[in-house]
């Protein structure tokens, strides 16, 4: 539902981000180069940014490791048939931060993210699992065939507060 003041794309962008709960998590190993995986992530409205939990044992934790910056690309569920190329996408380029167990913040973190994933929460128990903050540096919005934009990213962190 649109609020008085949020534009179509906006609109647009608030729903793929709440209906869509898994994307496409890039990052780079330094000797192998880019590397694609899919996660599932919640909004952090407090941050603002998006919350993923991960294994460290994963080949993308290690690459944050050494290289924070990512990207996130969340995509609409795709149709049985018409064009592909029309699909409401977003690409989030971020800086990616692990939040080692102790920290401050890390327990709204999982009460966030278990909100959306109540049954990840066996793996909250695991000691190698550990959440990451993606904090937000740029945001590119395809709302359909021909319509595409830069989100400015104080609308974008305004809109995830909201969320």
């Amino acid at each position: 539902m649109d609020t008085p003041h949020e534009s179509r794309l906006t609109t647009e962008l608030r729903r793929l981000l709440s209906l869509r709960r898994t994307a496409a998590l890039a990052t780079v190993d330094a000797e192998d180069g880019p590397f694609a995986s899919l996660v599932p992530y919640a909004v952090d409205p407090a941050a603002p940014g998006l919350v993923l939990l991960i294994s460290g044992l994963a080949a993308h934790t290690r690459h944050i490791g050494s290289r924070p910056k990512v990207s996130l690309l969340i995509v609409d569920h795709e149709p049985e048939e018409g064009p592909v190329h029309a699909l409401s996408r977003l690409t989030i380029l971020a800086d990616a931060r692990v939040v080692e167990p102790g920290e401050a913040g890390r327990e709204a973190l999982q009460q966030r993210y278990l909100q959306r994933f109540p049954d990840a929460e066996p793996l909250t128990l695991l000691p190698d699992f550990r959440y990451v903050v993606l904090q937000p540096r740029a945001v590119r919005q395809v709302a359909g065939f021909g319509t595409a934009r830069d989100v400015p990213l104080n609308q974008f962190e305004r809109l995830l507060r909201s969320m």
